[in-house]
């Protein structure tokens, strides 16, 4: 192996994808503790990063670590030098920078609240006392300060969640509720799938500036790539930045188009399966619709499901559909008509998804095979009802006014901005 990721579970890393965006290959390799020793003996490796649980653990095997990560006692960057010494770095710590600046999240004068005590907690106190934080408060399960306790904590100004509650596949939890911060301005949350965690979602709502933790993993990513390749700059790999600006803001913009869904909403017979087929083969993603995931779930038709049990009885098994569907990553989605009708179908669907609302005039659509819109007049009616929900959930929108597959073209455009 000449670069590659260490690690106790990996198989929903990033970090394979990031490192050959940068140009060359790289290896996902997953360790028990037991094994880091004979790891590190055999030292097959032209360079590595750590990831969790290890980025104290391996600080014992190398021969000379930076003075920054020393300091933070943390690592996540490891380089075998001409002479075979192991040396360690970490990178996090200038990642964790271009994240806060990328969302405009000031630490400065601010009273910080950081979720988890391990590896990444100890990168974003370093950060937080060099960038002049006014108060900065470890909260951990055990710790002095923890989540029984944590309301003493209620005028926390910036909140920074370092733990695993709420990353895939444990979608939908949350270290705490943000009810009791009256003064909270920002939330950072290191977890990167989904791209909208709980915690995060309910940040959003609040109207507070916020980030997930992909800007870091792919900042990281490039000063890592730097010092690979440090000691032999002739070898690196050529990467043409675009026009997004620095490197580290492309591979951002990349991975986060990668990982995202693109999800369609809108009125029954607006084109949704469609648009939705057409832009899976376009692009090569998977294609799921959520209708025919029900029709799976029942198996019976939809009409004939809603005729049986009811629509209350429909909804719900929307609802798991839209909960499961929602944690996939780049993918596209085609949603019922009524799915936008339960808030927590909108949460599920939007944290990984950019939600794009299909416009059609309503004379145009079809009333055939649809139970709850079996003619002109109910459909305006229920065109009525939707609009809002529609209009709050969607990211972007489009009149579906020509063919398929422009308008999957023009959508695919619309993502680009």
């Amino acid at each position: 192996m000449q670069y590659g990721l260490i690690g106790r579970r990996l198989s929903h890393s990033y970090s394979k994808i990031i490192h050959e965006l940068l140009g060359y290959p790289y290896e996902l390799i997953e360790l028990e503790s037991n094994e880091l020793k004979a790891f590190f003996a055999a030292k097959d490796f032209n360079a590595i990063n750590v990831t969790i649980p290890y980025k104290t653990d391996v600080m014992p095997y190398l021969d000379e670590i930076s003075d920054k990560a020393r300091k933070i006692g943390s690592v996540n960057t490891i380089v075998k030098k001409s002479d075979g010494s192991l040396y360690g770095y970490n990178t996090d710590y200038d990642g964790f920078v271009f994240m806060l600046d990328r969302a405009d999240i000031s630490i400065k004068n601010k009273k910080v609240l950081i979720f988890g005590s391990g590896g990444t907690s100890k990168t974003a106190l370093a950060v937080c006392n060099d960038g002049g934080a006014r108060e900065v408060i470890v909260v951990s399960r055990s710790g002095e300060d923890n989540y029984d306790n944590i309301e003493k904590h209620a005028d926390a100004e910036i909140i920074i969640n370092t733990t695993p509650v709420g990353m895939y596949p444990n979608n939908g939890e949350s270290p705490v509720s943000l009810d009791i911060f009256t003064k909270l301005e920002g939330v950072v949350d290191v977890i990167y799938n989904p791209l909208i965690t709980e915690l995060l979602y309910e940040a959003k709502c609040r109207n507070l500036k916020t980030t997930n933790g992909l800007p870091m993993l792919c900042a990281q990513a490039v000063y890592a790539s730097n010092r690979f390749f440090e000691d032999c700059p002739q070898s690196r790999p050529r990467i043409e930045e675009n026009n997004q600006g620095c490197l580290e803001e492309s591979i951002t913009k990349m991975l986060e188009g990668l990982c995202s869904n693109i999800v369609l909403i809108g009125m029954p017979g607006s084109g949704k399966s469609s648009i939705g087929k057409a832009l899976a083969e376009q692009t090569g993603r998977e294609f799921f619709d959520t209708d025919t995931l029900v029709e799976r779930m029942t198996g019976m038709s939809n009409q004939d499901y809603f005729h049986k049990y009811g629509e209350a009885a429909f909804r719900e098994k929307e609802a798991l559909i839209a909960k499961e569907v929602g944690k996939k990553s780049g993918v596209i989605i085609s949603t019922g008509g009524g799915i936008v009708k339960n808030p927590e179908n909108v949460k599920n669907l939007k944290q990984n998804g950019k939600i794009v609302l299909i416009e059609r005039d309503i004379n145009l659509l079809s009333t055939e095979g649809r139970p709850l819109s079996k003619d002109l007049e109910t459909l305006k009616k229920m065109y009525v009802e939707r609009l809002p929900l529609y209009e709050a959930a969607a990211d972007i929108r489009l009149t579906n006014e020509d063919s398929v597959e422009s308008a999957a073209q023009t959508i695919l455009k619309l993502l680009e901005h």
